[in-house]
């Protein structure tokens, strides 16, 4: 069992790898940090070296690449713990690697958002609460 922080590039991944870290050292489990690599992200990273090299990046370097971003993340924001990549849609794959791993919580975080997309949490963070049938702590974002 594990307590999983969603992260990614923003300003948002302390507080998710603060509350993951805190909720692992509660249930006396591990904490882990994913990270997805979105297809968009994917695509350019392709282009970008096709343009370089004239070839593909194969996919298990894509993968490493995506995990090398999360040990970034979570060595910034000063904590230890186990960093994942995951490469494709980031709910879907948040939500299937939790699943594999039996996680007990998913922790994530949403963003600030206008007027009107107040009542939704983020497409990513909606997909994960609504479809993920897992324990999801929402991290809500101060909006100092």
């Amino acid at each position: 069992m594990v307590v999983i922080a969603a992260v990614d590039r923003s300003g948002r991944a302390s507080i998710v790898l603060e509350e993951a870290e805190r909720l692992a050292e509660a249930f006396g489990t591990d904490a882990q940090a994913a990270h997805v690599l979105s297809k968009e992200e994917f695509v350019a990273l392709q282009r970008s070296q096709v343009d370089e090299t004239g070839s593909a990046i194969p996919t298990g370097a894509i993968q490493r690449a995506a995990t090398e971003v999360a040990e970034e993340i979570v060595e910034d924001a000063g904590y230890e713990m186990a960093a994942v990549g995951l490469v494709g849609t980031p709910a879907e794959e948040l939500i299937n690697h939790a699943t594999a791993q039996d996680a007990d919580y998913v922790v994530l975080a949403g963003r600030e958002r206008s007027a009107v997309g107040k009542a939704l949490f983020g497409s990513t963070a909606q997909a994960v609460i609504l479809h993920g049938h897992l324990p999801v702590v929402f991290v809500p974002v101060d909006s100092a």
